[in-house]
């Protein structure tokens, strides 16, 4: 067991010349699962194992990374969707703090704005929501909506994603324009069906990492946890890597609340939307895919509340105008391939919190036991 009482003398900061080469390759470049995810980290960086793993653990600690954990493709083990709610002024701050507290099952939770009055800006409160297979997406909302105070919701599931990495670090200085020399890739969002061991195996699997288990070879805990020998652990999860159910191992940072010292790594989070011609999604959500400084992008159908966008994105910046000229660059390559775009708009992020969703049908059993049926399939 690692000693918890780490030195005070470890710098904490992204900007540390060092911690920024660790994060550069943690935050989102080790691909799939690792049997052993810190040395990869180590290898990718060329760093020693000892710096990468006290650095990590001093980081960790200070808040400076949320979190570290083995991400799933959770698009694939669960449905899933992009919530718009539409929730009066003087009920959102309580409505967010319902969807951070008490619904685990609604990951990334946000108060957005636009510039204007815009189709779809009466919609402030946006979350990702999973449910466990063999539930309603739509029951859910229900379920939630008199709980939040929403008079009004748009589930908008992702039916093709483009790109999916967070790389904060990786993306600073990055110049408008920035991108693959192919288009992106399409991930699509078929649902995988898993064996009870496999999914006795996820849930250990997934569990984000205390700073006490950032170490050389750290799957012996959670292999015990599952109550499989290790062998046996490590197989059943290169076996989900393989199904393409596993995404990658990662350091999330705090990139919305400032750090000790007041940093923060990023200050603008915006939503970006497009309206293109029916039948060229996949055409369009591939060109603006192949953009670096984008975090996500997805085919999602936001309807007659959203002016019927259908090709959404996220990008962050520490300047609204450098965020601004990023967009304005992918509209410009869109022109330029003959995408037409018929409508666009910037959601921008305000409050927010950010968590993975719950996919476990055990919690989701034991959440409706607690709030009620009606959200059963």
């Amino acid at each position: 067991m690692v000693d918890s009482a780490l030195p005070t003398d470890i710098p904490t900061e992204v900007a540390d010349p060092v911690n920024a080469r660790i994060l550069a390759v943690s935050e989102d470049q080790i691909a799939g699962f690792q049997a052993d995810p810190f040395a990869a980290i180590a290898a990718a960086a060329e760093l020693p194992m000892e710096t990468v793993l006290e650095r990590l653990r001093a980081m960790l600690a200070a808040g400076v990374v949320r979190r570290i954990r083995q991400t799933l493709m959770a698009t694939n083990l669960a449905p899933g969707a992009l919530v718009a709610w539409r929730v009066a002024a003087d009920r959102l701050d309580e409505a967010f703090d319902f969807m951070v507290r008490e619904d685990p099952f609604s990951g990334h939770v946000v108060i957005r704005s636009t510039d204007g009055d815009t189709p779809g800006s009466a919609y402030r409160l946006w979350t990702t929501l999973k449910v466990p297979q063999g539930h309603s997406l739509q029951a859910h909302c229900e379920l939630l909506a008199p709980r939040v105070g929403a008079d009004a919701f748009r589930i908008m599931p992702a039916r093709r994603l483009f790109a999916l990495g967070v790389g904060h670090v990786r993306r600073r200085g990055m110049e408008p324009g920035s991108r693959s020399p192919e288009p992106g890739a399409v991930l699509d969002t078929r649902i995988a069906e898993l064996s009870p061991l496999e999914w006795r195996v996820l849930g250990p699997l997934k569990r984000e990492f205390a700073v006490d288990e950032v170490r050389a070879n750290p799957w012996q805990g959670r292999a015990d946890e599952a109550g499989v020998p290790l062998d046996e652990f490590l197989a059943v999860a290169r076996a989900l890597n393989e199904r393409g159910v596993i995404g990658r191992f990662s350091t999330f940072l705090e990139h919305v609340k400032p750090s000790a010292t007041g940093a923060r790594v990023t200050r603008y989070n915006a939503l970006f939307h497009w309206r293109v011609p029916e039948g060229r999604e996949i055409e369009a959500g591939r060109e603006v895919g192949r953009h670096y400084i984008l975090t996500h992008a997805y085919w999602r159908e936001g309807g007659p509340e959203f002016a019927h966008v259908n090709i959404m994105a996220v990008a962050h910046g520490t300047e609204k105008s450098a965020v601004l000229e990023h967009k304005a660059a992918i509209d410009r390559h869109l022109e330029s391939v003959g995408i037409p775009v018929l409508y666009t708009n910037v959601f921008w992020g305000g409050r927010s919190e950010i968590k993975p969703s719950e996919i476990l049908p055990s919690v989701y059993d034991e959440w409706l036991a607690r709030w009620g049926s009606g959200a059963a399939g």
